[in-house]
């Protein structure tokens, strides 16, 4: 037996912390012990019962873990191994890291990489690595320091921290937009430039405003996205990868026939392991990682739902780690 969070319907859903058999879990070739997982904002989704994240139900929430493997029939992971995961629909169609165990597919391992602890993958998790993978974008579509600054929405989140640091360390000039100006000292610590309230971006956008940014790493979506994109200069690069503020983007073409502007949607969940191990590599050497502590909120599994409530409504600062053993 061991302790997860399951979403359950029965009518209506509920979401408990239960003591559950291996039973529960989905079909795999490793069964991994865990020892991090974390709260991102699609778990957060699925624990407050809003539609369209859960696919079947009983599930146990969670898109990433990092622990170590208890058992396996897998050709490249043996007993022992410290390995992390994140996406491939876990904690969405498959049983996810929210719990004290897994089972899954081998071939979504990704083998610790060195220098990271577990509980350091996890301070990076999904948000961190999504946050590398829209930087690799930029960089090989041509996006320098020299090539002018990059916006960063959603800036005091879990991807927008991150991608700040990632980008200061590289040497680019990082724009920060956020709806809570209070943490203006905190994403400057973390090596932005300057720090732009969000409702300079939530109205209505013009097909074409004046030209500011080389580059956009953007978790938010809706007007904030197309405002992005009618700033972003001659021949600069758009990364989207987030919907917080709303799934629809209601822009023109003009930014894309009058200055080339390149628009890359960036996906965390099925990227190609090639992706990933480069994305886990580099994060190794572009993060510096003694900011970790400044950006993470260690909790038990039992505080998941009500930090999940508070996730929701904006008042989450950074990274949500689980220590799903605490």
């Amino acid at each position: 037996m061991f302790n997860a969070l399951v979403i359950d319907k029965n009518g209506e859903q509920t979401t408990a912390l239960k003591s559950v058999d291996q039973s529960l879990l989905h079909e795999g070739d490793v069964v991994i012990d865990i020892a991090y997982s974390t709260l991102n904002y699609k778990d957060a989704l699925a624990i407050c019962h809003k539609p369209g994240v859960v696919k079947q139900w009983p599930m146990i929430p969670g898109i990433d873990f990092a622990g170590v493997v208890k058992s396996s029939s897998h050709s490249r992971f043996k007993a022992g191994d410290a390995v992390l995961l994140n996406g491939y629909g876990v904690g969405e169609k498959h049983t996810g890291g929210l719990a004290q165990q897994a089972r899954v597919n081998g071939d979504w391992l990704v083998p610790l990489p060195e220098n990271l602890s577990l509980k350091q993958s996890m301070a990076i998790g999904t948000a961190g690595y999504t946050s590398m993978l829209c930087v690799l974008a930029l960089e090989k579509q041509g996006v320098t320091p020299e090539s002018g600054p990059i916006l960063v929405t959603g800036a005091a989140g879990g991807v927008g921290s991150i991608a700040i640091s990632i980008l200061s360390k590289l040497g680019y000039n990082v724009t920060a937009v956020s709806g809570r100006l209070e943490q203006e000292s905190y994403l400057r610590n973390l090596g932005a430039n300057a720090v732009l309230p969000r409702c300079e971006f939530e109205g209505e956008a013009k097909p074409l405003s004046k030209e500011k940014y080389a580059g956009v790493v953007d978790v938010a979506g809706s007007n904030i996205l197309a405002n992005a994109i009618a700033q972003t200069q001659y021949g600069g690069v758009v990364t989207a990868c987030g919907l917080a503020a709303g799934m629809d983007l209601p822009t023109s073409v003009a930014p894309f026939i009058l200055r080339g502007v390149k628009l890359i949607g960036i996906d965390s969940v099925m990227a190609p392991m090639e992706q990933r191990l480069e994305a886990w590599q580099r994060l190794t050497v572009d993060l510096e990682l003694s900011m970790l502590d400044d950006v993470i909120q260690c909790i038990p599994l039992s505080g998941v739902q009500e930090v999940a409530k508070q996730l929701l409504h904006g008042q989450v600062r950074g990274r949500v780690i689980v220590d799903v053993n605490a």
